[in-house]
This record gives C-alpha cells, sequence and structure tokens, in this order.
C-alpha cells in the first residue's frame, strides 16, 4: 500500500470510519473539542478529552493545558499555556452530546496571550451592553487544494474573467458546493447562527454570513464557524483560504473581505438614522487605528486588498456612502429608506480577528466619548 498516494488510499477507510462514527453515542460520556487561536493570530489548534458527565454550564468545564512552544505561544523551558472554555457549540462531527468548545488562552500566570483579543473585547461589551450592540459577519474565502491552488482554476493561465460566478449556478461557474452546503448545515446542527452562504465573485470564492449576535458572541461564533468551515474542508481534501489577495489572484479578481454590520438600540429605532449618520465621526477618528488592527499583519494584508478598486475603498482614505460598495462604510439603500436600521464596515479583511473588528468598532462609536457630528460635516458619498 505504500505505493498509493493519498487520494488513493482515502476511500479504502472510508467504511471502518463511518462504522465507528455510526456506532450510539455514549450514554453520559462527552467528548469535547477544545477550540483556540494559536500564536498567529489566524490559525486554529484543537484537541479532545473525555469528560465523564456533560456540563450545564460553561464554568463547569475544566480548564485545560497545552504545549504553547509548538503553537508559537511559548518557549520550550516554559511551554505550558492554559485553555480556559468560554462558549460551547453541539459538534456536527461527533454528534451525540459531544461539543466543540470555545477557549481563550492564558499564559503561566493565568494571563491572556498575546493573541487572545477576546479578553479585551469581553470588556468592551460589557460597558457598551446598555446599547445592546449587533453584529453581523460575513465571511469570504476561497477553496484551494493543497497546493494552494484555486478550486476550478486551470493549473496553468486563468479561467474565464468574473462576472459570471457571483452566486452562480452550473458546472462552469461553481466549485466546491458540497464543501459549502455541509458547513450550513454543520453550522446549523452546532447551534451557530448562520444566516446565509453564496458564491462569490472570483471562482472557488464563496461567503457565509454569521448573525445577528449581540457582543462578544459574535466573535465566539465566527471562530467557531471558521473552526468548523476548515473541519469540512479536510474531509473533502481541500484546503481553506482566508488571504484577502491571494498571489495568483493579484490580477483583476476582487480580494476576500469580512465585511461587518453593525447597530445599536438607537439606530435600530425610528429616525434610528441619525445614530448611523452620528457614528461617522467616531469611526473617521479611528480610522488609522483599525485598520491596524483589522487584519493579522498589522495592515499589511489588507494593503493588498483595499486599493479603491474590485468594490473596495482605498485603506489610507475614510468614507461612507449610501449603498456604495466603494467606501469603508456602507449604509444600505433600504436602511437609507426606512432611515432605520444598521450600517457595514466595509474594511476588515477576510483573516481578520472579529474580536479585534467587533471590540474597535464599539470603541469608536460608543466608547470614545465623541461629540455628534452633523452629517453635513463628513464625507458622504452616494452610489
Amino acid at each position: 500500500m505504500s505505493h498509493l498516494n493519498y487520494e488513493t488510499r482515502l476511500p479504502l477507510g472510508q467504511a471502518t470510519i463511518e462504522h465507528f462514527l455510526g456506532l450510539p453515542a455514549h450514554p453520559t460520556k462527552c467528548q469535547a473539542t477544545y477550540v483556540w487561536i494559536d500564536g498567529t493570530g489566524e490559525q486554529l489548534r484543537a484537541k479532545t478529552r473525555t469528560i465523564t458527565t456533560k456540563p450545564t454550564t460553561i464554568s463547569d468545564y475544566p480548564v485545560w493545558n497545552y504545549d504553547g512552544s509548538s503553537t508559537g505561544q511559548a518557549e520550550g523551558i516554559n511551554s505550558d499555556r492554559y485553555l480556559k472554555p468560554v462558549a460551547v457549540f453541539s459538534d456536527p462531527f461527533l454528534g451525540g452530546q459531544n461539543v466543540l468548545v470555545m477557549c481563550e488562552t492564558l499564559d503561566h500566570e493565568m494571563k491572556p496571550t498575546a493573541t487572545n483579543h477576546r479578553h479585551k473585547c469581553a470588556a468592551l461589551m460589557q460597558q457598551a451592553a446598555a446599547h445592546y450592540p449587533w453584529f453581523g459577519m460575513e465571511q469570504e474565502y476561497l477553496i484551494v487544494d493543497r497546493d494552494e491552488h484555486p478550486l476550478g482554476w486551470p493549473k496553468h493561465g486563468y479561467p474565464a474573467p468574473q462576472g459570471k460566478y457571483y452566486c452562480g449556478v452550473g458546472a462552469d461557474r461553481v466549485f466546491g458546493r458540497e464543501v459549502v452546503e455541509t458547513h450550513y448545515r454543520a453550522c446549523l446542527h452546532a447551534g451557530i447562527n448562520i444566516f446565509g452562504s453564496n458564491g462569490e465573485v472570483t471562482p472557488g470564492q464563496w461567503e457565509f454570513q454569521i448573525g445577528t449576535c449581540e457582543g462578544i458572541d459574535m466573535g465566539d461564533q465566527l471562530w467557531m464557524a471558521r473552526y468548523i468551515l476548515h473541519r469540512v474542508a479536510e474531509m473533502f481534501g481541500v484546503c481553506i483560504s482566508l488571504d484577502p489577495k491571494p498571489r495568483v489572484t493579484m490580477g483583476e479578481w476582487n480580494g476576500a473581505g469580512c465585511h461587518t454590520n453593525f447597530s445599536t438600540i438607537e439606530m435600530r429605532k425610528a429616525n434610528g438614522i441619525t445614530a448611523i449618520f452620528e457614528a461617522m465621526k467616531g469611526l473617521e477618528k479611528t480610522h488609522t487605528e483599525a485598520m491596524k488592527v483589522y487584519d493579522p499583519c498589522g495592515g499589511a494584508d489588507n494593503l493588498r486588498r483595499l486599493t479603491g478598486r474590485h468594490e473596495t475603498s482605498e485603506a489610507d482614505k475614510f468614507s461612507w456612502g449610501i449603498a456604495n460598495r466603494a467606501c469603508s462604510i456602507r449604509i444600505p439603500r433600504q436602511v437609507a429608506d426606512e432611515a432605520q436600521g444598521y450600517l457595514e464596515d466595509r474594511r476588515p479583511s477576510s483573516n481578520c480577528d472579529p474580536y479585534l473588528v467587533t471590540g474597535m468598532i464599539v470603541k469608536s462609536i460608543l466608547l470614545n466619548g465623541h461629540s455628534s457630528p452633523s452629517p453635513k460635516k463628513t464625507k458622504l458619498i452616494v452610489a
């Protein structure tokens, strides 16, 4: 069997896998898969343990440890790091009463690690709780082979120009729908608020939306939805790229973002458009700071995407407009017509940390202590 490649060997074990995963779930014991963000601030890690009786609250899940020197979060001479459970979801892979557990990472002094941005985000959300901040995040991604080549792209040359792929139907314009539909169903099983999915502008590129989520729940759900996506892709023998502008797409192809919808109770009320207009001053004030945290590379990844072309704004300029996808902040046409609703921050990259993004939005609009601006004094671009 050593001469067989991976693709040939994979199906031979499938019946065995299906047999054992098809066995009845254990009546009392629970397999808990702990999921965490590693030292890159972008990749996820996971490991599983048996818990004798499934806990009823998140605080009952035990703190666990891991080797931080193997995840870029510690040195070998002091490698132990801790996993603190913060959110739990039903496990769509193992079924039964088994669970996926989202965790914060803590160092040897039980303090947040460098890439644990949830801790600070939770504090910001608590400060803003009276405004009932709601979020929805639109996660774009590219399905690629294990050699990082986009699914459906010819190995030499390029596919037909973009235009027919967005929300497309047909084998010449849709690649990887099996992954997308499996992921959607798995998220529903897990209890994640997945709102929808669609094919995107670049061939092999897709999007799913998570929301509506209130406060810290947004980051927890998007990170777990990403974990499930990577796991589903693994089962199909492909990979997921969250790169905002992969090298192969540097030509006339749209990049990938994570557009973030936001509203407060004030924005959702009648004539809430006034509160939406007022939010622009705070967002403009923190634009430079936001651009530094809207991707894991301190803004470098977004510079490849936010060029002012391909439905993006320019990275060094703040703008907002109604129904304009070339702005930093878009107010949907329906929101403007109804004079209430939400705004869309189009700046975050596809590989952003949702804890940083949602925390920055709340800080910019609700916690910066800025005065309320007049809509006439801010830069408005109407489509």
